[in-house]
């Protein structure tokens, strides 16, 4: 397996069904906290399904689709970032996050997506990354903006999370923004 250093102590893996023990003991600490905005700790209420919700990632990856990854800190699993759309073909993505309350802070959410992007960019040939947030979840916004992205509008009332309706943030940037803020 590999994984890749964001700070010390911390390092950026592929999560994987192996991994359902550790993402569902993540999920039980953080679930109310991850579950504010985010629908998977909602799905997975046991080990099983929390399987089966990586299984499911494993698939798209294998089909060049979405991916998931988690965020180790001191050896635990604290957090993670993810593509939940990826269309290599129309060089068009989606980054998102999520991570324990206890792991905030530190930059780790920043230092992975800026990861997911190099590679989406670098390596994938990507023309536009996407994150989309709920307009209350100021934390994930303040990540968009960290990482140079461009607010581009809301979506009124389009997402449905446990019985809510809530409007949701597009931000995004281009390839050739990316660039110029790494080189600047």
């Amino acid at each position: 397996m590999f994984s890749i250093d964001l700070a010390e102590g911390a390092q950026l893996f592929p999560l994987e069904a192996r991994h359902a023990e550790e993402f569902f003991a993540h999920i039980e600490r953080g679930r109310e906290y991850i579950g504010q905005y985010v629908g998977f700790p909602d799905r997975s209420p046991d080990v099983d399904s929390a399987r089966a919700f990586l299984a499911k990632y494993a698939v798209k990856a294998g089909e060049d689709g979405a991916r998931f990854f988690g965020i180790r800190l001191d050896g635990t699993l604290v957090g993670g970032v993810l593509f939940p759309n990826f269309d290599a073909d129309g060089g068009n993505c989606e980054i998102g996050c999520w991570l324990e309350p206890t792991a905030a802070g530190r930059g780790l959410v920043t230092k992975a997506c800026q990861v997911l992007i190099d590679y989406a960019f670098g390596e994938r040939g990507m023309h536009r990354v996407e994150w989309h947030a709920a307009t209350g979840n100021k934390k994930s916004l303040a990540v968009a903006e960290r990482l140079g992205m461009t607010r581009e509008g809301v979506m009124r009332e389009n997402y449905l999370h446990r019985g809510v309706r809530q409007d949701t943030e597009v931000w995004s940037i281009l390839a050739h923004e990316w660039s110029a803020a790494r080189t600047s």
